[in-house]
């Protein structure tokens, strides 16, 4: 993990997990261990099995004379589809990328380009030839065993744990991770995290966690005439059967309850990426690759309203954690945020609700630190994306979530301007936090030796002045799109501290000495410099607002 170069199976450097534990999954835990990489390789069972799925048709059976693992023929026609150029690419014009990368495959890819958007995704996820086939094997032998039966109505993992015995595996070693894997799934799936609410009393759930825990220290006898097998799966079958009213049902239910469904989701989203350490960017065949992750909807129980969600987190959580640098990602995040705006007014599920609250709180809560900051986080160099984080918190701000930490609530009919709110309340904070550090340092500076003659307050008057100006070049021509007055909302901030130390120190005078006259020059000289700012904000506001209204007087 120590290395800077992706991991083989994954795609995780030393410095994407020091950002990834600033900014924690909004999904919360899943109390089971699974590791990323088993997650990734369930997840991509899971997307073979809805692509063979896909259509009309059940699943039907490939005679053992045409089966073959050659890369060119072996995938199914739903993962055959040709590549298209980035130049069609829809989905990066939708989300505001304003290049195609044209970089090629990922750095942790072979020097041979996949061929088809079934190929990429396998080469995406870090899956192994090896593993693809074993893979498709067991999916063709589920077929086989289960003639006319959808692949959606079965639960996955206990299907391939009937089909492989160890003799299908390299060692005796792979062979239990892999059997482990997918009881930790089924624990997860059935018992942790269950699309139905479960009934501790459940003699099906006693039987699934008993046999789990002795399957824990014993590897159990799989295979289709184990007898600890059917004691497994009878007790797996009747859990995902389950139904609202009792009774059965004929839907199956082992990977759509959350949050498992949506961590599996974030490992295939992860696909849309490139990988290599030069590059952080969406691919150029993102409108094939979603269109086949799309499959997975009804293995998981997402809907277009979940997908908006997840992929948003994605976009941010993937432009923070691969070092802020790729400016696309974060314009992506805020347009996809814009379409998740537009859903949360019509949303009724309570699980969505729950997890657009955890997901805002989390992206706004980073936003936020940033922000109420800003001259501490932007300098010319990285000037470009501060634009796009305000839009990113003022569009957060504006979805109507009740109850998300730090202050974000659904507003009165009468305090509607939301964005002006969260615009004035940065600027005040971030030159107030400003301002206590030029007064720290100017003290600090001074205290070596006590023969400095200018007075501390015309230093500071000087400071402050450069401050006001920096601040109308830089950061107020960004901000004047939420706040029509942000650079008089900024002088009168900087008027107002200035002013609390100016008082102080005419309160303390009892002559009028040359050390007073210079700091009440420098005091007017500020002055006059930060009313002119004012003047020049109002007049240039598009709305007409003038200087002297309450929040921007000085």
């Amino acid at each position: 993990m120590g290395d800077s170069r992706r991991e083989s199976n994954g795609w995780i450097s030393a410095a994407m997990t020091a950002a990834v534990a600033d900014l924690p999954s909004p999904f919360g835990q899943l109390g089971v261990a699974l590791s990323d990489a088993e997650l990734r390789e369930s997840a991509y069972e899971i997307f073979v099995a809805a692509c063979r799925a896909t259509g009309s048709k059940p699943l039907t059976y490939t005679p053992q004379s045409e089966r073959t693992i050659d890369r060119s023929t072996s995938l199914p026609p739903s993962l055959q589809r040709s590549l298209t150029s980035a130049a069609a690419s829809k989905m990066k014009k939708a989300l505001g990328i304003r290049s195609p990368s044209n970089k090629g495959i990922p750095g942790n890819a072979s020097s041979k380009k996949p061929v088809s958007a079934g190929e990429l995704m396998r080469v995406q996820m870090g899956i192994s030839e090896q593993l693809d086939a074993r893979i498709r094997r067991g999916l063709l032998r589920i077929a086989a065993a289960n003639l006319g039966k959808r692949m959606e109505s079965m639960v996955l993992p206990l299907e391939l744990l009937q089909q492989f015995k160890s003799s299908d595996f390299p060692d005796q070693q792979e062979y239990i991770r892999w059997q482990t894997r997918n009881l930790k799934v089924l624990d997860a799936g059935l018992l942790r995290h269950p699309y139905l609410p479960l009934d501790k009393s459940d003699a099906a759930s006693q039987r699934l966690r008993q046999i789990l825990r002795e399957a824990s220290e014993t590897p159990i006898e799989t295979g289709k005439n184990s007898e600890a097998m059917q004691v497994l799966r009878n007790a797996a079958m009747s859990l995902a059967y389950r139904s609202f009213n009792g009774f059965g049902s004929d839907t199956c239910h082992w990977a759509d309850g959350f949050p498992l469904n949506l961590c599996l989701y974030q490992m295939l989203l992860e696909a849309c990426f490139n990988n290599s350490d030069e590059e952080a960017s969406i691919i150029d065949e993102i409108d094939e690759v979603l269109e086949l992750i799309k499959k997975t909807w009804v293995f998981l129980g997402i809907n277009e309203m979940f997908h908006n969600l997840c992929f948003a987190w994605i976009l941010f959580h993937r432009f923070v954690t691969t070092g802020q640098v790729e400016v696309d990602l974060l314009i992506a995040a805020d347009k996809q945020l814009t379409e998740v705006a537009k859903d949360a007014k019509a949303a009724q599920d309570p699980t969505y609700s729950k997890f657009l609250k955890s997901i805002l709180s989390s992206i706004m809560s980073w936003t936020e630190k940033r922000l109420l900051a800003y001259h501490d986080m932007f300098s010319s160099n990285n000037i470009e994306s501060m634009q796009i984080i305000v839009s990113l918190g003022v569009t957060g701000a504006k979805i109507p979530v009740e109850d998300i930490p730090n202050g974000y609530r659904r507003r009165r009919k009468e305090e509607t301007d939301v964005a002006r709110s969260r615009v004035d309340a940065y600027i005040r904070s971030s030159l107030r936090t400003a301002f206590a550090q030029k007064m720290e340092h100017i003290d600090s500076s001074r205290r070596p030796s006590r023969k400095q003659s200018t007075p501390v307050l015309c230093i500071l008057a000087q400071e402050i002045g450069n401050l006001a100006s920096k601040e109308q070049e830089m950061f107020s021509p960004i901000l004047k799109k939420w706040h029509p007055l942000a650079a008089g909302v900024a002088v009168a901030t900087l008027h107002s501290c200035y002013g609390n130390e100016l008082k102080q120190f005419i309160s303390s005078v009892t002559e009028l000495t040359p050390d007073v006259v210079q700091v009440l020059r420098a005091a007017d000289k500020l002055e006059k410099q930060l009313v002119n700012i004012a003047v020049e904000d109002s007049v240039d506001s598009d709305d007409g607002e003038v200087i002297n209204q309450r929040n921007v007087t000085l």
